[in-house]
């Protein structure tokens, strides 16, 4: 049992009515924003060599919040990781806003059948959060996804992207990253065991954070640039956030594997 977890729980219980409250009064204030709907596209370099990623996800992969996938997180990431590798990198998005983990296994992997496929990179965990999933049930449900691309992909670099950070959401409350920020750190937690248990399958578990991804990256930008509704990245996060998988990615010399 997740004793952090319980005892989390036990004392967001009486919060809950407020957060049912300034969940409603968020939902007000924060536009609609559209998927990006270019779906698909390649980072052309000066090489030979070819890679097919796709990406999966909820919103974030969806490229809510940005102009286009391309100058969003997908394409950024395909540029990234072309430049790194000097490889032609052609990307497509298999993502919707709104969705879980269990809403993507049974409603868009099973869509999925193009090969080859040389790196899949998975975005989840924010509307799992929104949903208060427990980590024993995210658990199962990322277990179950990941066996679902294995039938298809058996051999397949699988990378889960970082944990959405909601802690820093601007748009919401105290409570509210209390509540949400704390359960999707205690979702993260629980995705780090579950890669373990599979061969070829990673997980970016460091915690995205303003403070950090501003040092690290060298950029002159206030909270408020890294979303474009204070909950959805902007395209300037979705850069950063791209940026950062690559690197990682890279490091873990996953796509020479």
């Amino acid at each position: 049992m997740n004793i952090k977890y319980t005892l989390g729980a036990i004392v967001s219980i009486p919060l809950l009515p407020i957060l049912y409250f300034q969940g409603q009064k968020i939902k007000k204030t924060i536009p609609d924003l559209p998927e990006a709907t270019d779906l698909e596209g390649t980072s052309i370099s000066e090489s030979n060599t070819s890679f097919q990623l796709i990406t999966i996800g909820e919103s974030t992969i969806a490229g809510v919040g940005a102009s286009s996938n391309k100058t969003g997180f997908t394409g950024t990431l395909a540029k990234e990781l072309s430049t790194q590798t000097s490889a032609n990198i052609s990307w497509k998005v298999y993502a919707k806003s709104g969705y879980t983990a269990k809403c993507v296994n049974q409603k868009i992997v099973p869509q999925i059948t193009q090969q080859p496929v040389d790196l899949i990179v998975i975005g989840l965990g924010g509307n799992d959060s929104f949903a208060l999933r427990t980590p024993k049930r995210w658990n199962k449900d990322i277990r179950a996804l990941i066996d679902t691309i294995r039938t298809t992909y058996p051999k397949t670099p699988i990378v889960f992207a970082n944990m959405p950070p909601i802690k820093e959401f601007t748009a919401f409350t105290g409570s509210f990253k209390f509540v949400i920020g704390n359960l999707v750190l205690h979702l993260g937690k629980e995705l780090e065991k579950v890669v373990n248990d599979y061969e070829n399958v990673y997980y970016r578990a460091k915690n995205l954070e303003y403070e950090d991804l501003v040092k690290r990256m060298n950029l002159t930008a206030a909270p408020e640039d890294f979303f474009s509704d204070g909950v959805h990245p902007s395209e300037l996060a979705y850069q950063v956030w791209a940026k950062d998988v690559a690197e990682y990615i890279q490091k873990k010399g996953i796509l020479s594997k």
